[in-house]
């Protein structure tokens, strides 16, 4: 049985992140995903091995076992002692550690109809299929599988302007366009559904599909949740003996109140100023306002002079 590197199928780093693995998977797939490629089978063999890798690294436990099968396979490879790699001390039908249960999910909606795990996978994880052994468990699961649409994804950046007010894209699928819409509030990761748009898959039906959204960031402000936070540059006059400041919102410039003696860092909470609450836009986070205190560089005489007292009064 020959080992299959699951990191170099999806072209990742050992130490990679799940959200760079997921990212790598999410490319890789929608390029050899078989509706893509219909009749090639070296498309197809490929988008299988491609859902084999993800099933693995994407599972914190399949991941561990794999990684401790990986270094044990590459320290025998290192040796170069002669003989095969001891494959049965992984090989055991079942996972180690005792009562764990691997579930691999549901082939077909993985693969797409396009078959099962490898040799390998069934052999180093026990050959289970949530609770289903052997082909009788992946004939039921293809039986499910064709009862369920594929759902289709597709990565959209937007600003934060646009994640604050709600936002538009247009999707070609098939081609027709189709506008799909952009809640306010918004953030990465957030996730927007159309059912029933995206391509019929070879089950007959019509997929989901959804938009995996991306907040591209802004010089003016710092996300954090529902909430803003930005820097107000403010004269060392106006922070000693108090004044007023305009600050940025996404909804234009408003004037704040500066008291005297405000410090260098000091923050000031406007309510409600921040990104509108997903699923609820009339509820908005707050905006915080940091005093950044600009220190004059360039003292006339005079300048320095009254400086130069007010020093000798303290």
């Amino acid at each position: 049985m020959d080992y299959k590197d699951y990191y170099k199928i999806l072209g990742v780093d050992r130490n990679a992140t799940e959200a760079e693995i997921k990212s790598a998977f999410r490319k890789l797939a929608l390029q050899y995903h078989p509706d893509r490629n219909p009749g090639n089978k070296a498309a197809e063999e490929k988008f299988k091995e491609i859902n084999e890798a993800y099933e693995v690294l994407s599972d914190p436990q399949k991941r561990a076992r794999y990684d401790q099968l990986g270094d044990s396979y590459s320290r025998w490879q290192q040796r170069g002692a002669p003989g095969d790699f001891n494959w049965g001390d992984w090989v055991t039908g079942v996972p180690q550690g005792g009562g764990v249960q691997w579930n691999v999910g549901n082939l077909d909606d993985l693969f797409g109809g396009a078959g099962g795990f490898s040799d390998f996978f069934q052999a180093i994880f026990g050959g289970g299929f949530g609770g289903q052994g052997g082909r009788a468990g992946t004939r039921e699961q293809t039986r499910r599988a064709a009862q369920r649409p594929i759902t289709y994804e597709q990565d959209v950046q937007i600003s934060l302007d646009e994640a604050y007010r709600g936002a538009e894209r247009t999707v070609i699928v098939d081609n027709r366009r189709l506008q799909m819409k952009i809640p306010a509030g918004a953030r990465t990761g957030t996730k927007v559904r159309m059912a029933g748009a995206g391509p019929v898959g070879p089950n007959g039906q019509a997929s989901d599909l959804y938009l995996n959204i991306e907040v591209l960031p802004d010089p003016r402000f710092e996300r954090r949740g529902d909430d803003l936070y930005t820097d107000v540059p403010t004269d060392l006059y106006t922070a000693v003996l108090g004044g007023e400041a305009r600050v940025q919102t996404p909804e234009g410039p408003v004037v704040l109140t500066i008291p005297p003696g405000t410090q260098p860092g000091q923050s000031f909470r406007l309510s409600g100023r921040g990104m509108p609450v997903l699923r609820n836009p009339n509820k908005k986070g707050d905006l915080y306002a940091r005093i950044k205190v600009q220190i004059p560089r360039n003292l006339t005489p005079e300048q320095r002079k009254l400086f130069e007292q007010l020093a000798r009064t303290r």
